[in-house]
């Protein structure tokens, strides 16, 4: 079923419409709201520089520092509803987020009595959609580059099983003037956090982006934003959208029916690399989409990013990192203090603090890499005290080659010391949550 613009769906009443929100339950992270007028801190522009229905987007000012940001205004209500809770889950995404560099970053959160400001990190360049308008098409090389870091951030925000629902370049920001910049994923309004068990239908996007699965209203997921992906690559190298109609009905049509097309006015000069990208996302079948992390690892990627760029931020989005005889370890705060803690300590060391789910939570976790490992076999074997003064030989032979049993062993031995705390092991195949 396809709906028509402005006809409802057919409500149930066995679900629940206001799930993936994240609520202040939820998350662990606290964010101040402040309640004074913003014009206290910052010189506002009187003049938005951008515009949505809810919303308006002021230049603003520090006036102590002098740092430049950008005030993202929303109504707290919308045709007499009160929408203050959606708007809360785009600020505590946008919170749970600021330590991936290419999501656009939540400086400081005011409140007013009929809005609230998200006071947000400003990009120079503007939005990737001005870039299009401009030139119509990128080269490849700049749209792999490009893609390779919007992937990083969309697997940064599924790892936390959150998904943005709306990308396309006008929520895509450059740092800088382009080619010499970065992107950054912006603009978290009907952005999902799809728990386990749970099942999303909505009808919302934009329609040239939007995918077949909630086209015809069934549930979201992560993969959602896969077909988005797609449809990005298709853009920014051909400057056409692959299922553009005359009218909204027809593009509904052409994203459930039709399949995607290279036309060789459009796609002469682009590589077969590139065409199989688009083709393993812009699948109706959203379970046989690649994923954000396999998609970071497709050829085109790595042909134009080159090795030296194919490991970033791989700490911060939960994939392996791309050394031989190295696996990695998600765990929670206090575990991650007790395991690299003190002089005997060498098997970890501590990186990016992150934010993972479990059980149907978000909760705080450090990420921990195996260090001090044998070379010449790959494997760790060493014996470990912690404060309990027990003596335990774990995570022996560690790498990345575990099968699902073996890793079982090395997640046992890990509880045995009691800790009570949640550990996420990960290797290029799996991933599993205890």
């Amino acid at each position: 079923m396809i709906l028509t613009e402005g006809q409802r769906p057919q409500m149930n009443s066995n679900v629940s419409y206001q799930q993936g929100l994240i609520m202040e339950a939820h998350c662990p992270l606290t964010v101040p709201i402040r309640k004074q007028p913003l014009a206290d801190t910052y010189i506002a522009d009187p003049k938005p520089f951008a515009r949505g229905k809810f919303a308006t987007v002021r230049r603003c000012k520090h006036k102590e520092t002098g740092v430049e940001y950008a005030a993202k205004c929303i109504r707290t209500r919308r045709r007499a509803a009160d929408v203050r809770h959606e708007i809360m889950h785009e600020m505590f995404v946008l919170k749970l987020s600021e330590s991936c560099q290419h999501i656009i970053n939540l400086h400081e959160v005011y409140e007013t009595s009929s809005e609230v400001i998200l006071v947000l990190e400003m990009a120079a360049g503007g939005e990737l959609q001005r870039v299009l308008d401009d030139q119509e098409v990128i080269a490849e090389t700049e749209a792999s580059r490009l893609m390779q870091q919007i992937l990083e951030g969309v697997a940064f925000l599924h790892q936390r099983c959150i998904a943005h629902l709306d990308i396309k370049p006008q929520n895509l920001l450059l740092t800088q003037a382009f080619p010499q910049c970065d992107v950054k994923l912006c603009d978290f309004g009907i952005s999902r956090w799809i728990t386990k068990g749970s099942e999303i239908r909505e009808i919302l996007g934009t329609p040239d982006y939007v995918s077949p699965e909630i086209l015809q209203y069934e549930p979201i997921s992560l993969a959602t934003d896969m077909w988005s992906i797609g449809v990005l690559a298709y853009v920014l190298l051909s400057g056409h959208t692959p299922f553009g109609g005359e009218t909204k009905q027809e593009t509904f049509w052409n994203i459930t029916s039709r399949n995607v097309e290279f036309p060789e006015e459009l796609f002469g000069g682009v590589s077969n690399d590139a065409k199989d990208f688009i083709q393993r996302l812009l699948i109706t079948e959203p379970s046989e989409r690649m994923t954000a992390k396999e998609s970071l690892l497709h050829s085109w990627i790595r042909m134009f990013c080159g090795p030296q760029n194919s490991g970033r931020d791989v700490a911060r989005i939960g994939y392996p990192l791309m050394k031989e005889s190295n696996s990695e370890l998600y765990v929670s705060a206090e575990v991650a203090e007790e395991v690299t803690s003190g002089s005997e300590v060498h098997l970890f060391e501590r990186t990016q603090e992150s934010v993972g789910v479990v059980d149907g939570k978000l909760q705080y976790q450090m990420h921990l890499i195996p260090v001090d490992h044998h070379q010449s076999n790959g494997t760790v074997d060493k014996e470990v005290t912690l404060a309990s003064e027990k003596p335990h030989t774990y995570f022996s032979n560690l790498s990345p080659t575990k099968n699902r049993a073996e890793m079982e062993e090395i997640v046992v031995g890990f509880e045995g010391h009691n800790l009570n705390k949640c550990m996420i092991v990960t290797d290029e195949r799996m991933s599993m949550v205890y």
